[in-house]
């Protein structure tokens, strides 16, 4: 039997990358001075990665490094959704035995907690392939939702009357919806217009989150990761935040002007002009890093002295094999997730997420 008494709350969006794992960070902070034990589950997961021989959705790794969930990590993400997960279901895997998981996993994430938040996985239909849609497993869990979109006043709209009807026709009631990345100098006139236009929906705003550009800023870390690129110095300031991306394909003369706090510079390889400019503006500075670091392309590997010219930067440097042009568009493509590491990203999602949030209306509503 499901658990049915502990309080939870399902958060949804109208896509993905709308910021249900920002939103969940945030609310988690908030439930926790509420309540004395929150958990805290993700019942289907996409993104995996491997710990302790699991593969487990990186949003539960997440939540478990940043509060304390005192829960097995595996019950946290129940469905890990790997690359030949939905041919092996429509070759006739039991839709049963998935549900059956989830509500097992959820009974353990509830376990002695006071509230559990579930966090979905995209919109409101991801998951129909394999009879799991986000609709249907709130259902399962038998929890309201709260759905999350991106800024603006028709879009949103439009986008949450889409996935209220899927969520309708489950039965399950969206109890309210939050706007994410809001201009800051629109947050007034969203919340004005939007609260209108959803209330024609019957649904209530409980909150509008204004746009931070820090929240979408990749470190040196995420990009190393993204390239599978080699480092080729051993500096700790990979998790510091990438302000600006230049790409370094100007005269060294020109280059300079560049040489700031927060830019990451690509540039070819073979550019030892511009490493050895970088290096100097660096060591004229003193110890406040200049760049917060340097992306090499082409699998250009600098000269033995440049190499140790670079193993003695403050800032990281790395090799990637692609070359310049397909090394800036992947870093502009790049989805920042926030990671335990971001410390300065999840300080500031906690604050947003409470300024701009009313809990409490959402709370009266479960």
């Amino acid at each position: 039997m499901l658990n049915t008494t502990t309080p939870r709350l399902f958060i949804a969006a109208t896509r993905q990358n709308d910021g249900k794992t920002t939103m969940s960070l945030g609310l988690l902070g908030m439930l926790q001075r509420r309540y004395p034990r929150v958990g805290y589950i993700k019942p289907v997961g996409q993104r995996l990665v491997a710990v302790d021989n699991l593969r487990i959705d990186e949003d539960s790794v997440l939540m478990a490094q940043v509060f304390p969930l005192n829960c097995p990590l595996e019950a946290t993400n129940p469905i890990a959704v790997v690359a030949d997960f939905t041919r092996k279901y429509l070759q006739g895997a039991d839709n049963t035995t998935l549900v059956k998981r989830i509500r097992n996993a959820f009974d353990r994430v509830a376990w002695e907690k006071d509230f559990v938040l579930c966090e979905g996985s995209g919109h409101a239909g991801v998951g129909s392939v394999f009879d799991l849609s986000n609709a249907r497993i709130a259902k399962i869990l038998q929890t309201k939702v709260v759905m999350v979109a991106q800024g603006g006043i028709g879009k949103p709209i439009d986008e949450v009357a889409m996935n209220q009807a899927l969520f309708e026709r489950e039965g399950v009631e969206i109890i309210g919806v939050i706007l994410n990345k809001v201009l800051p100098e629109k947050l007034h006139d969203v919340a004005d217009f939007a609260s209108r236009g959803l209330k024609r929906k019957g649904l209530e705003l409980l909150g509008v989150i204004p746009h931070h550009r820090l929240l979408s800023s990749p470190t040196m870390s995420l990009i190393r990761e993204e390239l599978g690129a080699e480092s080729l110095n051993d500096c700790p300031r990979v998790h510091d935040l990438i302000g600006d991306i230049v790409l370094g394909a100007m005269g060294v003369q020109n280059a300079g002007r560049f040489f700031k706090r927060g830019v990451l510079l690509i540039t070819p390889g073979d550019r030892e002009d511009i490493l050895l400019a970088a290096a100097a503006a660096g060591a004229a500075t003193g110890p406040a890093p200049r760049l917060a670091g340097i992306v090499l392309t082409g699998d250009l590997r600098p000269g033995d002295s440049v190499l140790g010219l670079i193993r003695g930067l403050d800032f990281p440097v790395l090799l990637a094999k692609p070359d310049s042009y397909e090394v800036a568009s992947r870093v502009h493509d790049l989805t920042v997730k926030t990671r335990a590491s971001d410390k300065e990203k999840i300080i500031l999602i906690r604050d947003l997420i409470a300024q701009h949030v009313d809990l409490d209306k959402m709370l009266r509503a479960l």
